[in-house]
């Protein structure tokens, strides 16, 4: 009796493969990623405790590199004006 089990598991088994590669079930191996927190914005006049506190959503291999990238251009722009000697709250 528990061949027809093994049997009925199979024929799905094969069923979902074919519909598979013929296109009707879609599969997507990576889903969009999902935002649990608004994008992390620093201000004009950011401090070492906003650096610290804040915080990335995590994806599939770490951080959400958008999320990063925008900091890094801001925390970028902020040093070069701090090396060019432009600090406005001197």
């Amino acid at each position: 009796m528990i061949w027809v089990f093994f049997i009925a598991v199979g024929v799905l088994v094969i069923g979902a493969f074919a519909a598979l590669v013929a296109g009707r079930v879609g599969y997507d191996p990576l889903a969009e990623a999902t935002r649990t927190q608004a994008d992390p914005v620093l201000t004009q006049d950011f401090g070492s405790g906003e650096i610290s506190a804040l915080r990335f959503d995590t994806a599939l291999r770490g951080y959400r590199m958008d999320q990063v990238d925008a900091v890094l251009d801001q925390l970028q722009a902020r040093i070069a004006e701090l090396e060019a000697g432009s600090d406005p709250r001197r």
